[in-house]
């Protein structure tokens, strides 16, 4: 998930004398202990690979991941610093990280500066465990005591591990009840007016078209349980995230409505496989393309941008497309 990283020679022995961190078995996110270190009163906590002790009020903390910073903002704890990869964020977040003072550090997509990561001398680093190399963790640990959360972008299950190191237990069960809240009364209302028809999430990428499997999780677990939307008989039961199809079997899924993705990724141009989508027969004769029933899904909205803010966005313009 995170690519081939570049290791730099002289910058890793300058990082092997920098703040490192302790790592030791695997298993939950969990607050193990508190102590005193000189002048700085740390903790241990549990994260993907071990123990990590870690400041009780870190000072300098930088996020890794921007829907983790937004999940932590909405619980009180607000992070200095913030991963940001411009080109994948949703619209809302960056006057967001403005409003609440977090500072955006500009990042490569699938990419870690480790020299650029060093002059911001962070005193903790957080970030998604799921995916994560082993040998990336290890240079960030050179860097400073690094957090690998045991979690995916799934704020069901990251916000309690979250909670849980931060002692926001109260607030996060909070934010969630919330969310929980906002998504009933969201899933009423779409299946009020659609019933059992049928919604497919449909990826246009650089030469192929994929779909997205009802049993898989992150947004997928959003579409098809948050929300409860009904997934095409043909693809229910698939547990991947995106699956590679040919498009000669769109009859055969038959879904009642549509979300087009347009795919956005650095360096990536889908405008060919769009194109030929559009002028296809079999895409031209689906009932969903002659009801206008197809809605636009933009990438950054569904996949970078569902912390607790954006999630309720989404849930809106879902509604809005299916129940207007």
């Amino acid at each position: 998930m995170y690519g081939k990283l570049m290791r730099f020679g002289v910058l890793m022995l300058a990082l092997g004398m920098a703040l490192s961190a302790c790592s030791g078995t695997s298993g939950k996110q969990e607050e193990t202990a508190a102590e005193k270190t000189g002048s700085v009163a740390t903790k241990v906590v549990r994260d993907q690979f071990g123990e990590v002790t870690v400041p009780v009020q870190p000072k300098n903390m930088l996020v890794l991941d921007s829907i983790y910073a937004e999940c932590l903002i909405e619980m009180g704890v607000t992070p200095q610093l913030v991963s940001f990869v411009p080109e994948i964020e949703p619209e809302y977040r960056e006057p967001y990280f403005n409003d609440h003072g977090v500072k955006m550090i500009a990042a490569e997509q699938y990419q870690y500066n480790y020299e650029q990561l060093l002059q911001l001398a962070p005193d903790m680093i957080l970030l998604r465990g799921a995916g994560l190399e082993k040998d990336a963790y290890d240079d960030l640990t050179k860097i400073a005591p690094t957090v690998a959360l045991d979690s995916n972008s799934e704020i069901e299950d990251a916000i309690p591990k979250l909670a849980d190191i931060f002692d926001k237990k109260e607030e996060g069960s909070k934010v969630l009840a919330e969310y929980r809240e906002k998504a009933g009364q969201t899933r009423e209302k779409i299946a009020a007016a659609i019933g059992d028809k049928t919604v497919m999430v449909l990826r246009v990428e650089h030469n192929r078209y994929r779909y997205m499997g009802a049993k898989s999780s992150d947004s997928s677990a959003f579409f098809y349980q948050t929300l409860g939307l009904n997934s095409p008989e043909a693809i229910k039961d698939s547990t991947d995230w995106f699956n590679q199809f040919s498009l000669e079997i769109l009859p055969e899924i038959n879904p009642d409505f549509i979300f087009l993705e347009d795919r956005v990724l650095v360096g990536y141009d889908t405008t060919k496989s769009m194109k030929e989508l559009k002028e296809s027969k079999v895409w031209n004769g689906l009932e969903a393309v002659k009801n206008d029933r197809v809605f636009p899904l933009k990438t950054n909205d569904f996949t970078v941008g569902v912390g607790p803010v954006g999630s309720v966005r989404l849930m809106d313009y879902i509604a809005e497309k299916l129940a207007p």
